[in-house]
């Protein structure tokens, strides 16, 4: 039993990890192509490999599920928050934007009362206003260092955990990897349909550098800038099955707290590809989310109350 406890916090970490790396990889496409052709070349590249993971976990035929418009609007919701993540990340440093993405799962928490009907204890909902307040410290409002794209990487957190609430009510009977699945159909067509609105009502360019992402005109890509959009594409099929092993191997409310480890590896990479060096307040207000988080997952561990659900969606 320990070796399997073991063993699973070890996949997630990786999973973690692996996950994390397509964050460069975006950012560093974010300045000469769209957020949409990024997507949808990420999604060409991994369909056939969510095609056979489908197909080894529950069968094709499953993909046909009874409940096919939940896991349509679930994809689509999916589609919108990841859309929003990656337009933070064209304007913000790794860390910054990473580190907000993180209040996912206590808006997890706030929101398992109203839409899910679960009992929400008064220090679950006091460790969310405690997450809050490293927002807060960490976009600094009246600092005159506020970017809006801040707000981005919230509204990505925000609609992330109510797209897990929704896994847990259709969880009873659709497989992680169907899901998958209908997330990645979204992002292809949801990128297909917003690229070509823009492009029929001609708007090619703005002045922020998150809006500059969203509606620049798709181009043909050079080698190198295809291969980073196509490795998002395996990054994510084998982030899912990383983190999938290991939610198998061990108890979700042991290994939950590990997702974590996801924040440090973004200023590892913000410096390492991009020359960024947190800031102080950057350093602060993580601390605070991560303390957050963490003190959350021990109280809903301990009441078995909130739900402790992943901060990293499988596609």
């Amino acid at each position: 039993m320990q070796n399997r406890m073991v063993r699973g916090v070890l996949s997630l970490c990786l999973g973690v990890l692996v996950f994390s790396l397509q964050d460069p990889l975006v950012k560093a496409v974010s300045s000469g192509y769209p957020v949409t052709e990024v997507m949808a070349i990420r999604s060409i590249v991994a369909l056939p490999i969510l095609i056979l993971l489908v197909h080894a976990d529950v069968g094709l035929r499953a993909i046909l599920s009874r409940r096919f418009g939940l896991l349509t609007i679930r994809a689509f919701i999916q589609f919108t928050s990841y859309t929003v993540y990656y337009l933070a990340i064209a304007a913000l440093p790794l860390a910054d934007a990473v580190a907000l993405y993180f209040m996912a799962p206590l808006f997890i928490m706030a929101l398992a009362g109203p839409y899910l009907g679960e009992h929400v204890s008064w220090r679950t909902l006091a460790t969310v206003l405690i997450g809050l307040l490293g927002v807060v410290v960490m976009v600094r409002p009246g600092a005159g260092l506020f970017d809006w794209a801040a707000l981005l990487s919230l509204g990505s957190a925000a609609l992330y955990g109510f797209s897990q609430l929704m896994a847990r009510k259709i969880g009873d009977t659709e497989s992680s990897t169907v899901m998958a699945f209908y997330q990645n159909g979204a992002y292809l067509v949801g990128a297909a349909v917003v690229a070509g609105s823009f492009h029929l009502a001609g708007i090619t360019h703005a002045v922020h550098p998150s809006l500059e992402f969203l509606v620049r005109p798709w181009i043909w890509p050079t080698p190198p800038d295809f291969l980073k959009m196509a490795a998002c594409g395996f990054v994510a099929s084998a982030g899912m099955i990383l983190l999938s092993q290991g939610y198998r191997l061990a108890p979700a409310n042991r290994v939950a707290t590990f997702e974590y480890t996801g924040i440090l590896w973004s200023p590892l990479w913000g410096f390492l590809f991009f020359a960024e060096v947190p800031r102080s307040t950057t350093v602060m207000g993580a601390a605070l989310i991560i303390g957050a988080g963490l003190l959350a997952l021990n109280t809903g561990r301990r009441g078995s109350a909130a739900p402790v659900l992943v901060a990293r969606d499988p596609a």
